[in-house]
């Protein structure tokens, strides 16, 4: 309960009465679409959104969050259960149920074993280009319902062609409904974005197709829609469903998780305050596991929702608590009329949702900066329309791991020189006023010297040892931006240490702290260095090592 009642303030409850009902209204009509999505009946998206709002609102530290079905995560369901349950509306529930849940129970195992860092863990780029391929796959996926006829489950390119050779049998009833729909939407988004566009575009079709009877037309309507609120139910899977179902699970987790964050930390930084990563991925767990209760499916952070809350003044996690009370009461008085509703609506506010996902800025400004990461986007996008939603997870995190791996294995470094007049040193390549002080090396190594990392330190220290004027008398390590030490590093720094002392270069440590110092103290190498060249800082040691007699003898042979 401290989500939602530490600090809360009486005067906020109308701005959140208000920021509820305006939420509800927008996430309606999208859980419908949401559904088509996910590959369930409508009302199973209605399902999906009432726990997740109440447990978010008792367990999240976000004030404007809004959990609710996401795009990605729709995607990433029915390319999990559509393989295991094939044509069996029945099975392909139990398992959608189920995968929630799993999910729900990875969130909580990583909550509690406070591994909120993951947020950080799919790298920006690789995100833009996860997103921007789910929604190709989506706006591909939804061209057959609005042009009005079937298309198979299938990839991108052979949807792609499917659509192609049957454009000859459009149903241009249908397509027409779509276009306008999808034209209300775009112009509604520019001229009035604070109106609920999806709902706006119900409220039209659902009065058009009662008003012109678009049946007569052969325009496919929802159909009925179940009434009543769901009662909980553990879904029935069979045994060998769960290994296929855990894999899907921990992309569907990390993907839905790393979403919510980045729109509630983006929301928490808007309206300043902090939020709790590892406390979200507990309440993003235990709402999975309400959505699957209720026979709904796993949900995500809705930027779109959260949008709506924050813009319209929602103050606190009270305006979930709202939302889910105006669903529920849809769900037992208003689902009458939400059977006239044309299929042609759904699809195009999946589009419209979808062209949301584009971040054609993002991609030209990754282009221009850091072609590098650029090119890991593009590699994500494609792995999603070519090799599926599913295994896109599976490239978007190995992406992640190999652009750690290598940034980390080749990092920054840099040789410092002395500005003159200053107790200070900076990289001689980028600070035109350092100078390099004769016979004496200044190296900077700006990540943790660990196992992967090794060879190339070495290697590096070595080309720059060459580089340098002769002679060189002392080599000092600068190890304040260096984290961490393990043993492969420090033995590494050992071998470093005798290969240039048989050159005649003594070796020197700077600004070694906490477990780098621990290390170098464990190993004996702090010893072997010397107490007499282990410095606090960079400016002690260049003090010092230049007042020793090789470095004066060197000064007089130099003069």
């Amino acid at each position: 309960m401290t989500g939602l009642l530490s600090g809360y303030h009486r005067a906020w409850f109308r701005h959140d009465l208000l920021a509820g009902i305006s939420v509800a209204a927008v996430a309606l009509p999208v859980a419908i679409a949401y559904s088509q999505l996910a590959g369930l009946p409508p009302v199973h998206g209605l399902y999906a959104s009432l726990l997740p709002l109440v447990a978010y609102a008792l367990l999240g530290s976000s004030r404007q969050l809004i959990l609710a079905p996401d795009a990605a995560t729709c995607t990433i369901i029915a390319a999990v259960v559509l393989p295991l349950a094939g044509q069996d509306p029945v099975r392909y529930l139990s398992l959608t149920a189920a995968l929630a849940m799993i999910a729900g129970v990875f969130c909580i195992a990583a909550g509690l074993a406070r591994l909120g860092f993951l947020t950080n863990f799919l790298a920006r780029p690789i995100l833009t280009g996860y997103l921007n391929g789910i929604a190709i796959c989506i706006i591909v996926g939804q061209l057959g319902a609005m042009f009005g006829f079937p298309l198979k489950p299938a990839g991108f390119f052979r949807l792609t062609y499917q659509f192609v050779s049957r454009l000859g049998e459009t149903h241009r009833p249908t397509l027409a409904v779509a276009a306008i729909t999808l034209l209300v939407l775009v112009v509604l988004a520019h001229v009035a974005p604070r109106v609920p566009g999806p709902l706006v575009a119900v409220v039209l079709g659902v009065a058009a197709s009662a008003v012109f009877d678009f049946r007569e037309y052969g325009v496919s309507l929802l159909g009925t829609i179940p009434s009543g609120l769901p009662l909980p139910r553990i879904p029935a899977i069979g045994a060998g469903d769960w290994a296929p179902l855990a894999m899907g699970a921990i992309g569907l987790a990390l993907i839905s998780y790393n979403s919510a964050m980045v729109t509630a930390r983006g929301f928490a930084t808007k309206n300043r305050y902090d939020i709790d990563p590892n406390r979200e991925f507990i309440a993003l767990g235990v709402a999975n596991i309400g959505a699957g209760l209720l026979q709904g499916f796993a949900v995500s952070g809705a930027d779109s929702r959260t949008a709506v809350n924050d813009s319209v003044g929602g103050k606190s996690q009270l305006t979930s608590l709202v939302a889910a009370a105006v669903l529920a009461l849809t769900l037992l008085f208003l689902t009458g009329p939400l059977g006239w509703l044309p299929m042609a609506v759904l699809s195009a506010v999946l589009v419209k949702a979808a062209m949301g996902l584009f971040d054609l800025h993002g991609l030209a400004s990754l282009r221009r900066v850091s072609p590098p990461e650029f090119r890991l986007c593009l590699v994500t996008l494609l792995g999603v329309i070519t090799v599926g939603v599913l295994p896109g997870v599976v490239v978007a995190i190995g992406l992640a791991m190999l652009q750690l791996l290598v940034r980390s294995s080749r990092p920054h470094d840099a040789v410092l020189g002395h500005v003159p007049e200053t107790n200070v040193f900076h990289d001689v390549t980028t600070c035109p006023e350092a100078k390099p002080l004769p016979g004496l090396v200044i190296y900077r190594f700006e990540a943790s010297l660990v196992f992967f990392n090794a060879d190339h330190f070495k290697a590096r220290v070595r080309a720059v040892v060459r580089r340098a004027p002769p002679p060189v008398r002392f080599f000092l390590l600068d190890a304040e931006t260096m984290p961490n030490l393990d043993t492969t590093g420090a033995a590494s720094l050992d071998r470093l240490r005798v290969e240039l002392a048989e050159e005649g270069i003594a070796t020197a440590i700077a600004a070694a702290t906490g477990s780098v110092r621990t290390m170098l103290d464990r190993t004996g190498l702090a010893a072997r260095v010397g107490p007499h060249r282990m410095f606090p800082t960079v400016a002690s040691a260049v003090e010092a090592l230049m007042r020793t007699p090789e470095m004066q003898q060197g000064e007089a042979t130099h003069g």
